[in-house]
């Protein structure tokens, strides 16, 4: 199962034939940057490629009305002004006679992409396509969009597969109301859209793209709309609203498909939305959905009108769904003041209906007093001074950050294990790599001598292991690996690793330590290391990179303290490494092992490295190293609410952290960033 690549040559024919400043920035060139960009980094050659075909009328009719399809079929036939004098009638659209044929191919490639994931030909993939879709309706083109192609994917899964529960994520900085109109009175579509909103002013300025608009009748809750009342959102915004709203209700609402309303006009550069956000968020958001329905995800292109911008995202989300680590985020990760108002704004309109934000407690309600200073943005016209100097900003900062993931090639093996036994029966991916080298001798035992456990034979011979294994990480050879140890040495041979770590070029190392292992005084406040430990024995947060906590009992309890605490923190911290430690007595179940792996695959970049005692290798190995691989978890089962008991632990935890960790700060206290 591979990664497929739709799209026809045919979608690049429509073009603007009048002047209109509105209309030209969506052009056929975002199809051919994109493709070029795909190409040039060997990333079309890697996917299963698909040439589009047309949707047919009856799959148009799942969305719209024939009158208008069949409007739609006659402008094939219209002159320049009988085009222009139509294209009046709606918002911010234009049409050409080649609309109609590209429309129906971009649909149609939605609908191919959706039937090769779901008969299992591919496990996920990307739909390159124009026009787009998001903002069209029933009986009308608008912003751009000509038929709603992810709608009518997801109408059609839902018709063709008998899908009962679907996830449309709308990350285009335009609000998807066409789509939110189809689907706003049905229960089996949870549809989530963050977009540039200005309290109202930004286009299309509807009432109903704030976060009070949370569907009608059965669909009440299966809306859920988060705005951005300023621009300048970044890398640390977009990842706390997924954090803090979208994955909590994903994955209550469980889906059984992920469709992505993919615009890349809210990455940086784009005159459109005038956000901060680089490329590589996209893998990490891509990364993050691809967790959930068991990693079938449908990405399908809406809007991105920075060509730069726009090709480097697309390589970027197709990365990550070909299952490479996604590069390391950049910049400070400090949500923006008016990002946790609109996050705490979209909970708090949501707490009705969903029991994951029922259960995490709304008590830091908005104070009037804490609201956050305006920042307006004008809007920018193509050709204008303003367009010309931001798009040379925009370019120039993206030329730097380019130069930097350039300097950090994706390393040659994504995956290495050293274990003591290799066993058919653990379910490795069969492109692992099976190391077989070792540290050498004296490197090892100068510090085996750390530990008088780790000069036994057995245990001495793991650690050469595990260096060696680091040593690849650090170097840039390995991107992740998976090593074994007895189980009375993990601890000392954790303790080594983080060590050993530290005097080679790691400047930060997160810690991920599971089961009852402790960590040495020295360790605890160097600042360069964070340890966080689930299934301690007591709830403590010893210093800010020292805590613990006992493992929750329930999904909802250990979806909780993953998804508000220890993602949180991870990025907050941005980690150069992470080590995950699977101890005695862990209490893992195999699910739960291999969400943590896959979710902690991002804040590092992808270099982990996972150690396990060997009594937990035949239960552990085979899973951790496919999530490391960049294969996509199996279900946690029914959702079940957290105990009264771990939520008291997580709050407590939290209330003692969020001052350090400012990722945390989901429920609005951000007077001080404010000042």
């Amino acid at each position: 199962m591979g990664t497929a690549l739709v799209y026809h040559e045919d979608m690049t024919a429509t073009r603007l034939l009048w002047d209109d400043p509105a209309c030209e920035i969506e052009g056929p060139e975002r199809l051919t940057a994109a493709l070029e960009r795909l190409r040039q980094y060997g990333l079309e050659q890697r996917c299963l490629r698909l040439a589009a075909r047309e949707a047919s009328e009856a799959e148009l009719g799942l969305v719209h009305s024939p009158e208008y399809v069949a409007l739609l079929q006659g402008t094939q036939a219209l002159g320049t002004r009988e085009l222009q004098e139509l294209s009046r009638q709606y918002d911010a659209v234009y049409f050409h006679p080649s609309t109609f044929h590209s429309a129906r191919l971009a649909a149609g490639a939605a609908l191919q992409l959706v039937d090769a994931v779901l008969t299992g030909a591919v496990r996920n993939g990307l739909a390159l396509v124009r026009p787009p879709g998001h903002h069209s309706q029933r009986a009308a083109a608008n912003g751009f969009c000509v038929f709603n192609n992810v709608a009518i994917a997801a109408k059609h899964a839902q018709q063709k597969h008998g899908l009962h529960r679907i996830l449309i994520v709308d990350w285009d900085i335009h609000h998807g109301q066409g789509i939110q109109y189809i689907f706003e009175d049905d229960p089996s579509v949870l549809y989530f859209s963050w977009h540039r909103y200005e309290h109202g002013r930004f286009w299309p300025c509807l009432r109903e793209s704030d976060v009070d608009a949370v569907g009608q009748g059965q669909g009440r809750g299966f809306t859920v709309n988060l705005p951005w009342n300023q621009v300048g959102m970044g890398n640390a915004d977009y990842v706390a609203a997924f954090l803090h709203v979208l994955l909590p209700l994903a994955f209550e609402f469980d889906p059984e498909l992920v469709l992505v309303s993919a615009g890349f006009d809210s990455a940086i550069g784009d005159p459109e939305g005038q956000m901060q956000a680089t490329p590589e968020c996209f893998a990490h958001l891509t990364q993050l959905l691809q967790v959930l329905a068991g990693g079938r995800v449908c990405a399908v292109l809406e809007g991105g009108y920075h060509l730069e911008s726009l090709s480097q995202s697309v390589c970027m989300v197709v990365r990550a769904l070909l299952g490479d680590p996604a590069p390391p985020l950049s910049g400070p990760m400090v949500p923006h003041c008016s990002a946790l108002e609109s996050i705490q704004r979209v909970r708090a309109a949501q707490a009705h209906h969903w029991v994951s934000l029922q259960q995490q407690g709304l008590a830091s309600m908005l104070h009037p007093s804490t609201s956050c200073p305006e920042e307006r943005a004008l809007p920018l016209l193509p050709g204008g001074p303003e367009f010309k100097a931001a798009e040379a900003q925009a370019s120039a900062a993206l030329s730097s950050l380019l130069d930097q993931l350039c300097l950090r090639p994706t390393p040659p093996v994504r995956t290495a294990v050293a274990l003591t036994e290799m066993d058919a029966t653990l379910g490795l991916p069969p492109d692992v790599l099976h190391q077989v080298g070792s540290a050498p001798q004296e490197e090892a035992q100068a510090w085996a001598r750390l530990h008088d456990v780790l000069v036994q034979d057995e245990a001495f011979t793991a650690l050469g292991k595990v260096l060696y294994l680091l040593d690849g990480i650090l170097d840039g050879q390995v991107s992740s690996g998976i090593a074994a140890t007895p189980a009375p040495a993990v601890a000392t041979t954790l303790d080594v690793a983080i060590r050993y770590s530290l005097s080679h070029r790691a400047r930060r190392l997160l810690c991920v330590a599971v089961g009852q292992l402790d960590l040495s005084p020295d360790l605890a406040n160097d600042g360069r290391s964070l340890w966080l430990n689930i299934g301690g024995k007591e709830v403590a947060a010893l210093s800010t990179s020292h805590v613990s906590m006992p493992l929750p009992e329930t999904t909802g309890g250990f979806l909780s303290c993953i998804l508000a605490l220890v993602l949180p923190i991870a990025y907050s911290f941005q980690p150069d490494l992470v080590l995950v430690a699977v101890g005695p007595a862990h209490g893992l179940q195999k699910p739960q092992a291999a969400l943590l792996a896959a979710l902690l695959r991002g804040p590092a970049g992808g270099r982990v490295l996972a150690l396990v005692d060997q009594e937990s290798t035949t239960q552990l190995a085979g899973v951790l190293a496919q999530m490391l691989h960049g294969e996509a978890p199996p279900s946690l089962g029914p959702f079940s609410v957290a105990s009264p008991e771990d939520m008291q632990a997580l709050v407590h935890l939290r209330g003692q952290l969020e001052s350090q960790w400012q990722m945390l700060q989901r429920l609005l206290e951000c007077t001080d960033l404010a000042a």
